[in-house]
């Protein structure tokens, strides 16, 4: 991809939302060191005790997944995801933690927290069960905001299908980018199999909602679309 792989420059308890800020963007609860300020106003500890190496479970040593982003710093990847999506860093990083650290018990919160910076490098601080549920939560909210967002504008006929075709070509790179960030290897024939996917699905998405508008109709024999009568 044409994206450098480092950004430009370089269920403990329930979940609570995010602040907003006065000009109206989401502030960021948790800041780059882990830090969660309602926490610290009410006195308590916001951070973790970091296990000393020795006492380092052996499936953080071994986690692998942002090895590119060995020099990385937090504001800068944070700048790169808010450009591009509607989470953050520390949002990323701990949603894809909280994948790879799930048993059949539940996510491995206090593990996450106590590692996170042998974890992450651009996490410097530790977090508490608390902040990791926090952070997870606010990444699945936004997940779902924006799914509604796109998918009403995929079928609401503000867009050709044209349009949408750029539209997820545009995103789907940025996708794809994220994900050979955290290390997955992708084939060209593997990308290219996945973008005719996704392009299916959503001219199918598209048709499918212009019937329910009844605007357009597509021939199932011939395939022609025509305005409904």
């Amino acid at each position: 991809m044409s994206e450098d792989p480092t950004p430009p420059g370089g269920a403990d308890d329930a979940a609570t939302g995010e602040q907003e800020s006065p000009a109206g963007d989401t502030a960021d609860p948790t800041d780059e060191r882990g830090s969660d300020p309602a926490t610290d106003r009410d006195g308590g500890p916001a951070t973790e005790r970091e296990p000393a190496a020795e006492d380092v479970p052996e499936d953080v040593q071994e986690y692998a997944r942002f090895t590119k982003m060995d020099r990385a710093d937090y504001d800068r990847v944070n700048e790169f995801l808010r450009d591009r999506t509607y989470i953050t860093a520390r949002e990323w990083a701990i949603a894809r933690l909280c994948a790879d650290f799930r048993t059949e018990t539940g996510v491995e919160m206090t593990k996450i927290g106590q590692n996170l910076p042998r974890l992450v490098p651009f996490m410097t601080d530790t977090y508490t069960p608390q902040a990791v549920n926090q952070a997870r939560a606010s990444f699945e909210e936004k997940v779902t905001k924006a799914g509604a967002t796109f998918l009403y504008g995929a079928m609401s006929g503000f867009y050709t299908a044209e349009e949408l075709d750029e539209t997820m070509y545009e995103v789907t790179e940025i996708a794809k980018f994220l994900l050979e960030v955290e290390g997955v290897d992708l084939s060209v024939e593997e990308e290219l199999q996945a973008e005719d996917e996704i392009s299916r699905v959503m001219r199918e998405v598209r048709e499918a909602s212009a019937e329910v508008r009844g605007e357009e109709v597509k021939c199932p024999e011939c395939g022609h679309v025509h305005e409904a009568e």
